[in-house]
């Protein structure tokens, strides 16, 4: 390894206190959906305190409303951005990179499952705990202080290079499309979201929906006159339930073929009813269904609507009070790279040179902000990013070596694909 690369490294080990302790304050703010202003604070204030001059992204429906890969959403975004700031180049020569990572966190919910309150960061056998402290903010950490660490060792960079911070990557990436359609891109971008030192190949589309159900309401004393709503929607999750084996028992494409189980749906919501003595007369419930690359959003939607009408046509009331199927949120399909393109093989590089051995690949079976890169970017990207545990779950927590070990992994490409400057 070259004296400049073994400068830097020996900076970001410098800073590792330093790393972490900005990670734990990310934690701190319970950035939920609608809820992510105190951490974008924090992230603004770091990004200043390092001489960069963020820019606030906002999210406006209107004006992305056409963009083909804008997501539609119930919620209003009035008042709610994300960051980005972009280092300029200090001479010619490189690459653009682009280090993407999200704040927004999805709810600790139920409290009681939590060993230490979720949004007190705890650090206890070489791990960080507390929600989002995986999903996404020890990353987050790490690629904030591996441009800073460039810097720090007292080196340019021949190429500009952006961080952004961003929100709702957990409900449907519109954050990282407004930043996009900002003109935020990069001939590389990496996004360390927590699977792990690997390279990022394949990921699969992802789509949410809600049925709402009708019913005939009573007192429950006739309830054979009444028609129950909550009850009548478990068949119309059956049908569902047989839509996700049969895209399960489809021909794959590469690299799913000798994953077991890789389409999964969830029914991640479920609201119905209002007394427990009055039959109710509506449910609605919320559910997320992915599939393969190669396949369209439009086409699983339709999938949906023929899963939700067979089980109306079994049942004499469906028939006559058909489910309303209804699309938000994620809309996104699954693509795949080449671990080949310049950009991820100079990511495996700087692994090499860091293990002395290749990054292992990695498939996904969820969606990440990368869709937007791929699909409507000009660079090629990947995921590489901390280990982490229990994310979405109680008790989440991320391993700070590894936190560690993405800072020195993206120092080193920087300075390999965008290339110093003295």
């Amino acid at each position: 390894m070259k004296t400049k690369e073994s400068k830097i490294l020996a900076t970001v080990d410098a800073l590792a206190d330093d790393i972490i302790d900005f990670a734990g304050r990310l934690v701190r703010e319970p950035s939920t959906l609608q809820n992510e202003a105190s951490a974008l604070l924090v992230m603004e204030e770091q990004l200043r305190r390092f001489g960069w001059a963020p820019d606030r992204v906002p999210i406006d429906p209107a004006a992305l409303a056409a963009h083909p890969g804008f997501a539609t959403v119930p919620w209003s975004y009035d008042g709610r951005y994300n960051l980005a700031t972009t280092r300029p180049a200090d001479g010619p020569g490189g690459k653009s990179a682009l280090f993407n990572g999200h704040l927004d966190v999805v709810s600790p919910a139920p409290f009681e499952n939590w060993t230490t309150d979720p949004f007190t960061p705890v650090i206890r056998d070489g791990w960080l705990y507390g929600r989002g402290a995986g999903d996404m903010k020890g990353g987050v950490a790490a690629m904030t202080y591996a441009l800073h660490a460039v810097e720090k060792a007292g080196f340019g960079l021949r190429a500009p290079v952006t961080l952004e911070a961003v929100i709702e990557e957990e409900c449907c990436g519109n954050g990282a499309l407004a930043c996009l359609a900002a003109g935020y891109d990069a001939e590389a971008i990496l996004i360390p979201e927590p699977f792990g030192p690997k390279i990022y190949i394949a990921e699969l589309g992802v789509l949410w929906f809600k049925v709402h159900m009708r019913g005939l309401s009573c007192h429950v004393q006739a309830a054979a006159v009444g028609t129950n709503a909550i009850e009548k929607s478990f068949p119309v999750m059956a049908a569902l339930r047989r839509l996700e084996e049969t895209m399960n028992g489809e021909a794959r494409p590469d690299p799913y073929g000798d994953l077991s189980h890789p389409i999964n749906l969830n029914i991640g919501i479920f609201q119905g009813g209002d007394w427990p003595s009055t039959v109710p007369s509506a449910a609605e419930f919320h559910g997320r269904l992915s599939f393969f690359p190669g396949t369209s959003y439009g086409d699983v939607c339709r999938r949906i609507h023929g899963a939700v009408a067979e089980a109306a046509q079994a049942d004499p009331w469906l028939a006559q009070n058909r489910p309303e199927v209804e699309f938000y949120g994620f809309a996104s399909e699954g693509h795949r790279v080449s671990r080949d393109v310049p950009a991820l093989a100079t990511l495996n590089g700087c692994h090499r040179a860091l293990t002395g051995e290749d990054a292992e690949s990695y498939i996904s079976t969820c969606t990440t902000d990368l869709r937007a890169f791929h699909f409507f970017g000009q660079g090629a990207g990947t995921c590489y990013g901390p280990v982490a545990e229990n994310i979405h779950g109680a008790d989440e927590r991320v391993n700070i070596d590894s936190i560690l070990q993405v800072a020195r992994a993206y120092a080193l490409f920087l300075s390999r694909w965008c290339q110093l400057a003295e």
